[in-house]
C-alpha cells in the first residue's frame, strides 16, 4: 500500500511506454523496444568485447594523461596518503595481536587501501555509507579515531556498541556510516531504501554500498540493483572485486565479464575501474555521485583490486593461492606504493618524511591499543539495555537468570576485567 501511494505521488518514477506501434524495422513491447531481424541470432558473450578498466596512474606512479589527475589540493593528497598508510600499519598491528590471542578476530584491508580511501575521499560527508566489513579506512577518513577502533576490537566499556558486536563491526552515527554487519549483502538493499527516501525527501545526497564480488552472488545484491533501477534511487554500488571472496577464486564464482556487466543487465549506469589507482577511484566515484544526483539513478562501480591479506584471521589463503602470486601484488602493484611514488615524483613526499610518519603511526596505534587493552570489559547486564524502547518481560526474566547464574557460578569466570555493578 505504501509503495503504491508513493508511486501515485511521484508518477515520474514510473515510465512505462504505451506506444506499441510496429514498423518493419522496430517493435515496441511493454518491456523493451527492439530492432526487428529476420535472422535467427544467438548472442555469445565470448564474442563481445569486455568492459574496459579505467586507469589514471600506472603501477610505478606514472601518469599517462595529466588532465585526468583530479583537481585536489596538495595537502588533501597527502592526507589521503597518510590515511592509507595509517590503515596499513594499524592492520599489521591488529593482525599480530590476534595471532597473540589478545583480540579474538580481525580482517585487514591490505591491497585494497586505494579502493577504500579513494571512495571515501570523493564523497560528501552528508552521503550515507553502508560498508561491508573491510572498509575501516572509511571510518578513519571520516574521523573515527584509533581509540574508538581499538575499544571496539577489545569490546571495552568505551566501545560505542557496548561490547555487543564482534571485532571490526564498527558503527559511527556521527560519521554518517551505518553499522557493519557480517551477513553478506544485507547492507545493499538498505542503501537502496535509504537513497529512495533521500529522493522522496528531495535531499541532495546519495547513499553508497560497499560489497565484494563474492557477496555479489547473494540474492540481496540482485534484488537491490533491480529495485534501485526501477525506482530511480540515487545510490552508488561499489564492488571491490579482489579476486577471491572468502576462499574461492573468481573463475569458480562467475562465468560472465566480472560484476560490471550485471549493472548493464539491470539498466544501471556502470563503470569498471583500476581499484589500485586512487586517482581513478576518486574520479569515478565523484563523477558517479554527480550522475546519481542529476539523473536520479543508481550507478555501479566495479573496483578491480587484489586482497593481499588472508580473508580474515580465521583463514589461511596459502591453501588456495600461491605465495608468489601474493608477493607479486604486494610488491609490484601495491596501492600504497603507487601513490607514494607519485607523491615523491611531485615533491610532496620524501624518504625522511616516510620514516618519521611510519614511527608516528606505530606510536599512535600502540598507544590506542594499550589503552583499550587495559580498559575493563562492559557490564554483562548491558546486553539487556536499549534492545527495545521500554522494558520487556522476557528481557527482565533473562536478566534475572543471568544474575542468578553469576551469583552461583561467578567464580568459574574471569570477571575481574569486567565492569560489574556494585552489589
Amino acid at each position: 500500500m505504501l509503495c503504491r501511494h508513493l508511486l501515485r505521488r511521484l508518477p515520474s518514477l514510473r515510465s512505462i511506454s504505451t506506444d506499441l506501434t510496429w514498423t518493419s524495422e522496430k517493435a515496441n513491447y511493454p518491456g523493451v523496444t527492439s530492432n526487428i531481424t529476420n535472422e535467427l541470432q544467438f548472442i555469445n558473450p565470448l564474442d563481445l568485447p569486455t568492459i574496459p578498466t579505467y586507469r589514471v596512474m600506472g603501477q610505478s606512479g606514472s601518469i599517462v594523461k595529466p588532465e585526468q589527475i583530479p583537481d585536489i589540493p596538495d595537502d588533501y593528497l597527502v592526507s589521503m596518503y597518510k590515511t592509507m598508510f595509517l590503515l596499513s600499519q594499524m592492520d599489521k598491528i591488529l593482525l599480530q595481536s590476534q595471532r597473540q590471542g589478545r583480540i579474538s578476530f580481525y580482517m585487514t584491508s591490505s591491497g585494497e587501501e586505494s579502493a577504500i580511501i579513494g571512495t571515501a575521499a570523493a564523497l560528501d560527508n552528508g552521503d550515507t555509507i553502508f560498508t561491508q566489513y573491510r572498509e575501516v579506512g572509511v571510518f578513519l577518513w571520516r574521523g573515527f579515531t584509533l581509540n574508538q577502533i581499538m575499544h571496539q576490537c577489545f569490546s571495552t566499556t568505551q566501545d560505542n556498541a557496548k561490547g555487543r558486536q564482534m571485532p571490526i563491526h564498527y558503527s559511527a552515527k556521527n560519521c554518517n556510516i551505518q553499522c557493519v554487519s557480517s551477513t553478506l549483502g544485507t547492507q545493499v538493499p538498505n542503501a537502496v531504501g535509504y537513497a529512495y527516501a533521500n529522493r522522496i525527501q528531495q535531499k541532495n545526497q546519495v547513499s553508497l554500498a560497499f560489497f565484494g564480488e563474492g557477496a555479489a552472488s547473494e540474492g540481496d545484491i540482485h534484488a537491490a540493483m533491480n529495485m534501485a533501477a526501477t525506482l530511480s534511487a540515487p545510490v552508488l554500488f561499489v564492488c571491490r572485486n579482489n579476486g577471491y571472496a572468502i576462499s574461492t577464486g573468481t573463475a569458480d564464482q562467475y562465468k560472465g565479464d566480472g560484476i560490471a556487466v550485471r549493472g548493464i543487465g539491470y539498466g544501471i549506469v556502470t563503470v569498471r575501474v583500476d581499484g589500485n589507482d586512487i586517482f581513478a577511484v576518486f574520479n569515478a566515484v565523484k563523477e558517479a555521485r554527480e550522475i546519481a544526483l542529476k539523473k536520479n539513478c543508481p550507478v555501479l562501480i566495479e573496483l578491480m583490486t587484489y586482497r593481499v591479506g588472508h580473508h580474515s584471521t580465521s583463514d589461511d589463503s596459502t591453501a588456495y593461492r600461491s605465495i608468489d602470486e601474493v608477493e607479486y601484488w604486494h610488491k609490484e602493484d601495491s596501492p600504497v606504493g603507487r601513490f607514494s611514488n607519485y607523491l615523491v615524483k611531485k615533491g610532496l613526499w620524501n624518504h625522511d618524511q616516510q620514516i618519521e610518519f611510519s614511527k608516528q603511526c606505530r606510536k599512535e596505534v600502540l598507544l590506542a591499543f594499550k589503552e583499550a587493552e587495559t580498559t575493563k570489559k562492559p557490564d554483562p547486564y548491558w546486553m539487556f539495555d536499549d534492545v527495545y524502547e521500554g522494558s520487556s518481560v522476557h528481557l527482565s526474566e533473562q536478566k534475572e537468570e543471568l544474575r542468578q547464574h553469576l551469583e552461583k557460578y561467578g567464580k568459574e569466570y574471569s570477571l575481574e576485567n569486567y565492569n560489574l555493578p556494585v552489589q
